[in-house]
């Protein structure tokens, strides 16, 4: 595909900035290694939550949303789907546990593309595992009600041979190490994208691919921290690159480092996050109020006793008021309320 020639892969160039990037992301790869020796039971915690937010946000990038009970139930609970927004949760869900389980297993392939798409619409009356047969160009909406063509993807009579040939050039590339993994994955789901394969999912697909890939190359953070959340977070930021990456695409004239910088700046902010969260866990009898304390800290709006709860399995009630108290008494946070409605936020500096 158009970014994953060697012609284009061999022009690429990185200013000092991104070397610094793409440097320091191998050496979060390598303290990872340590935190998943050390630390499998904050991991475990970790994994719980992300799957949860990976699986509601990759959806809300969709506008596809389902009330926090239930999405706690179909994804920790394994519950039947009622409606076609749970119907669409529940195969993220299970798209994203056979990535979790079978990554290492899972060859980059067209086959193993229509597979995941298939499971992601198993519980759905229309049968996925299909290319398109329609053209489907990206469109922006506006709430006035004005739409924008963001993009063309491939015609769709075109698409099988596209995909045939993002797989080969991708698998080619790789074996023959013309790029960075951590460049070779990116632009994989930026032509994946541009094709758009399907008539729906496509932003789905390439969530879940870039997991995948990621794995492959033993980026593990999205396991523990949710690459998706983040996404959401900064969507603006995420359709924006995108946008600017694919213009000339089809002609082979694109830029990609829009994308490119913010895909490493997305896993640079989940390393982070990582490492923020699990750094300080597994020191003994402090570990858990450790854990309240890392998951506090990292919240910038009004959050309850609650979400501290979902935040961290395993800590009780009791101990997160205890580290809540005590912050309060460093000055680092405030409550809002009393009682059940009680809120948290960041102390607000005194003038």
């Amino acid at each position: 595909m158009r970014s994953l020639t060697p012609e284009y892969l061999a022009n690429l160039r990185y200013d000092g900035s991104q070397m610094a990037t793409l440097r320091a992301l191998g050496e979060y790869r390598g303290k990872q290694r340590l935190f998943i020796a050390q630390s499998p039971e904050a991991l475990l915690s970790l994994r719980q939550v992300a799957v949860i937010e990976s699986t509601e946000s990759s959806n809300r990038l969709e506008g596809v949303v389902v009330p926090s009970a239930r999405l706690k139930l179909l994804v920790a609970k394994g519950a039947a789907p009622r409606n076609r927004s749970e119907q669409e949760v529940a195969g993220y869900r299970d798209a994203l546990a056979l990535i979790h389980e079978s990554a290492n297993d899972m060859t980059f392939s067209e086959n193993m593309v229509l597979q995941l798409h298939s499971v992601l619409y198993r519980y759905l009356p229309q049968p996925g595992g299909r290319w398109k047969a329609a053209n489907n160009d990206i469109v922006e909406r506006h709430p006035d009600g004005e739409m924008r063509v963001r993009f063309r993807p491939v015609a769709a009579h075109l698409t099988p041979m596209a995909m045939a040939d993002l797989v080969s050039e991708y698998r080619a590339g790789v074996d023959r190490h013309l790029a960075d993994p951590l460049v070779m994955v990116p632009l994989a789901i930026l032509d994946f994208l541009c094709v758009h394969p399907f008539p729906d999912g496509n932003g789905r697909v390439a969530r879940l691919l870039t997991l995948l890939l990621l794995y492959q190359f033993d980026y593990q953070v999205g396991r523990y921290i949710s690459l998706e959340r983040i996404f959401e977070e900064s969507k603006e930021g995420y359709y924006e690159s995108l946008e600017a990456s694919s213009q000339g695409w089809h002609e082979a004239q694109h830029d990609a480092r829009p994308w490119l910088d913010y895909f490493w700046g997305t896993m640079l902010a989940a390393y982070k996050e990582f490492e923020n969260r699990v750094g300080t866990i597994e020191r003994g009898r402090g570990a858990k109020g450790d854990r309240v304390r890392a998951e506090v800290s990292r919240r910038n709006v009004p959050f309850s006793i609650s979400d501290i709860e979902q935040a961290c399995p395993g800590v009780s009630r009791d101990m997160i008021r205890v580290v809540l108290r005590a912050m309060k008494s460093e000055g680092l946070i405030e409550s809002t309320g009393k009682g059940r409605s009680a809120k948290w936020r960041p102390a607000v500096a005194a003038n």
